[in-house]
């Protein structure tokens, strides 16, 4: 696990010997049980701890990131970025989101081997779940490295943030159409867009932008919108 130790080093990241060792266990477990159920296409361990570990937590010297209590994971599969991030907060509270089910059963049975405590799991569609009043507009943070465009995302993210919480979504390095075309969705569900960040590691070829949307007015009632219209009709 030097690798993850070189990268926590440079994102001024402060851990121990346990936190690191149960990095690892954590990815022997997801790759154990990706032979039973398809958890991850990536199964080389270089590769796992650099697309996985490593880029779940570029954003954690993010100001909004350390001072938030409460964080939802929105899609979060195999537990990514939360999983990572709660290792890392262990002080924080954290709640992965997945609407597979089969996924989220095995991710809760991998906290629960690693006794990993400040993690609840939940199988919902963001759609359903965010018009819960036990989740609506109750997080500080929502992190989500779903596969959408920003605009769905937002959709399904910005309506879990408390006023001035933030959502922050993962993003690969061009995404200057993909934010222009997200500007409409962000403003109508009550976010802005406070920050875009070039997260570099050159060691690692990751070669990120996170984008941090703070929560400034509530969402309205209607939204997300019923199942599968943010993705097919997104704002």
């Amino acid at each position: 696990m030097k690798q993850l130790e070189i990268a926590f080093e440079q994102l001024n990241i402060e851990t121990d010997v346990e936190t690191i060792a149960k990095f690892e266990k954590y990815m022997k477990l997801v790759l154990d049980w990706n032979n039973k159920i398809n958890l991850t296409a990536i199964t080389d361990e270089a590769d796992f701890i650099k697309k996985h570990f490593i880029d779940s937590v570029l954003c954690v010297d993010f100001e909004q990131v350390k001072k938030a209590g409460t964080f939802i994971d929105v899609g979060t599969g195999a537990g990514f970025p939360g999983v990572p991030l709660a290792l890392i907060f262990p002080d924080k509270q954290f709640l992965l989101m997945d609407s597979v089910g089969k996924k989220i059963k095995v991710v809760s049975e991998m906290l629960e081997e690693l006794g990993i405590l400040n993690v609840k799991t939940v199988h919902a569609r963001a759609e359903d779940l965010a018009h819960k009043k036990e989740y609506r507009e109750k997080f500080d943070i929502c992190v989500s490295r779903a596969v959408a465009n920003l605009a769905t995302l937002s959709e399904y993210c910005l309506p879990f943030v408390n006023m001035g919480g933030a959502f922050i979504s993962y993003k690969g390095s061009d995404i200057d159409d993909e934010l222009k075309n997200a500007n409409n969705a962000i403003e109508k569900l009550g976010g802005q867009i406070v920050d875009v960040r070039k997260v570099t590691l050159s060691n690692f070829e990751l070669d990120h932008n996170i984008i941090t949307i703070t929560k400034v007015r509530q969402t309205p009632v209607k939204y997300p919108r019923k199942a599968g219209m943010p993705t097919k009709q997104p704002l």
